[in-house]
């Protein structure tokens, strides 16, 4: 199946999927956006378990968009099909079943979005995360995305990020798929720096207030394209 690109990908899955669970939960009628949070491997996804509740409310009250409250979806299970944009984050190696393997490549055909996050600086999360993410696609591997993409320029404008001990720039790192982006990955304790002020990343990470423009930006860019 061709991936149905930009917004209207967005705008047919929060129809198709969205809505649906819109009406089951009976929530916030103004709702456009929803957040799934990931179990995935062997994580629960409990992994620093308010940043998806930082992250809604961040989206919430920083820009006109109206967020649904986040729902745990196993990364296998069909459900995942019904919420457009999903977080995944996690201090440990991890390796994908076959069947998460398969429904992810299905889920990025069909305009979905990931959002993952290493947690705490532990380097093991986000090194499975670009194995994991590169045995999606033929010839698509993860890889830097360069500070000239609209990612950094979709809400606030970025030119340069520099790490928390202010010794090296910092790019967030994708994959593309047909040459879209469907997924990104902040390295650098990104989660705990826009949910935690940066409490847990042991003097390095992503300052605060960078964290969190990314943060927005990420869901600015994957609401609209």
């Amino acid at each position: 199946m061709k991936r149905t690109t930009g917004s209207a990908a967005l705008a047919l899955a929060l129809v198709t999927g969205g809505a649906a669970w819109l009406a089951a939960q009976g929530s916030d009628k103004q709702a456009t956006f929803f957040v799934g949070r990931l179990i995935f491997g062997a994580n629960d996804g409990d992994d620093c378990g308010d940043v998806g509740r930082h992250l809604i409310r961040l989206v919430s009250r920083t820009s006109a968009i109206h967020v649904q409250e986040e729902r745990k979806l196993k990364l296998a299970d069909e459900h995942l099909f019904e919420t457009p944009f999903v977080f995944m984050n996690g201090h440990n190696d991890f390796v994908l079943s076959a069947a998460e393997i398969e429904n992810l490549k299905a889920y990025f055909t069909r305009g979905g979005f990931v959002f993952a996050s290493g947690c705490c600086t532990n380097p093991a999360f986000p090194a499975a995360w670009r194995r994991e993410m590169s045995r999606l696609f033929p010839g698509e591997s993860v890889r830097a995305i360069p500070y000239d993409h609209l990612i950094y320029r979709s809400f606030y404008k970025m030119d340069r990020i520099r790490s928390g001990n202010g010794n090296r720039d910092i790019h967030l790192e994708g994959l593309f798929f047909e040459g879209d982006l469907v997924a990104v990955m902040g390295e650098d304790g990104l989660c705990c720096s826009f949910s935690m002020d940066n409490s847990c990343n042991r003097g390095g990470g992503v300052g605060p207030d960078d964290a969190k423009k990314i943060a927005l930006n990420i869901a600015v860019y994957a609401l609209t394209h």
